[in-house]
């Protein structure tokens, strides 16, 4: 054994310091592989939904760097669009964005989610109900018992939606009856209570029924949207204001067994990418939506009209017959519904006390009479 004299072993441990310090000079470099996820939107690749469902995955994208990416189609490249919660729950696709309204066939409660005036909450405050009210906690039961293997996280709250598009304007209640009128949800048996005659079209397919004359008006959601699939070519009329789908949001599903494999870290990026998508998707649509609404007036020749108040009033009061029809067959409808009727009335009192009415300054520095002074 050799000794080591007290300067040879100096002489090694500042030559051992120096290897160290050489070694956490270097980067850590990832040799993780990348997880790639086929994801699929129900919206045209043209559409502003899509763009918001490829806005969500960016925000994934960047923040899990090399480790997750999540790749989206447009509706129907693997399957068609009411088809999206079986795929992803079937593993068909790693996941999807849509609407949870779109899956009503499966099961009338998760329509709540959208349809409806939500006893007088707006999207946001929905949203509101949904995290911290028991709305998820009621979503992870309905599709527990519907046996949808998913993971679903819900954002982006949408603007009061119009009425739709009329070859011609309505005026009363009357108007609204035999009209032959696409919407989804809850809001087919919300119309068909108020007499009209209800198709449930997926999106691209809604103009050229109204261009064939196979319908007479149509809802879809918002300015940017409807004017990209064309409504402003077949129909010149659009009623603004409704209670049918006042307070809608949208929905990024995944396969439950994938997701829950993902690291703490991932799943975490996955929670924040869609709380920033929401945010981001208000801000955007503020922005599109108006650029739109007014183009479309002005070189498109298309008039916008307030959906009078008697109609609005029919709306409610076939609201309250469905809903408590429904509640009574439905043991699950009715424990959603009392679940956001109680978070209703308690936040929306504290809202409708306290919100300003910002129609006012809006007139006070823009309105007619300002402008004629």
């Amino acid at each position: 054994m050799t000794q080591q004299t007290p300067k040879t072993g100096r002489r090694n441990l500042l030559k051992g310091a120096a290897v160290a310090a050489t070694t956490m000079s270097v980067p850590m470099i990832s040799t993780a592989q990348t997880t790639t996820w086929r994801f699929q939107s129900t919206w045209p690749a043209k559409d502003i939904f899509h763009e918001f469902a490829q806005d969500f995955a960016k925000k994934v994208n960047d923040m899990a760097g090399n480790r997750l990416k999540i790749e989206v189609l447009p509706a129907g490249a693997v399957v068609p669009a009411f088809q999206l919660l079986d795929a992803v729950s079937n593993g068909t696709l790693d996941g999807g964005h849509g609407v949870i309204a779109y899956w009503y066939g499966k099961s009338p409660a998760v329509a709540l989610w959208g349809s409806g005036p939500a006893f007088g909450m707006d999207a946001n405050m929905l949203l509101a109900w949904h995290n911290y009210g028991g709305g998820k906690e009621l979503l992870v039961e309905i599709y527990k018992g519907l046996n949808m293997n998913v993971e679903s996280k819900l954002y982006g709250p949408m603007p009061t939606q119009p009425l739709g598009w009329f070859k011609k304007p309505v005026a009363k209640v009357e108007d609204m009856k035999g009209l032959k009128f696409r919407t989804v949800g809850l809001a087919v048996d919300v119309f068909t209570e108020m007499g009209v005659a209800v198709n449930p079209l997926p999106g691209g397919e809604i103009v050229p029924a109204l261009d064939r004359g196979l319908l007479d008006a149509a809802e879809f959601n918002n300015a940017s949207s409807d004017r990209v699939l064309g409504f402003p070519d077949v129909a010149k009329n659009c009623m603004l204001q409704s209670f049918h789908q006042s307070s809608e949001q949208f929905e990024v599903l995944f396969n439950k067994t994938k997701f829950d494999a993902l690291p703490q870290e991932l799943k975490a990026i996955v929670d924040y990418a869609a709380q920033a998508a929401s945010a981001d998707m208000s801000w955007k649509a503020a922005d599109r939506y108006a650029k739109d609404y007014a183009e479309m007036q002005s070189q498109q020749g298309v008039k916008f009209y307030k959906t009078p108040d008697a109609i609005l009033r029919a709306q409610l009061q076939a609201w309250d017959k469905v809903t408590t029809k429904k509640a009574a067959e439905d043991p699950m409808f009715k424990k959603v519904m009392d679940s956001m009727r109680a978070f209703a009335q308690r936040s929306g009192r504290w809202k409708n006390d306290t919100d300003i009415d910002f129609k006012m300054a809006w007139n006070h520095y823009f309105g007619q009479r300002r402008q004629q002074s």
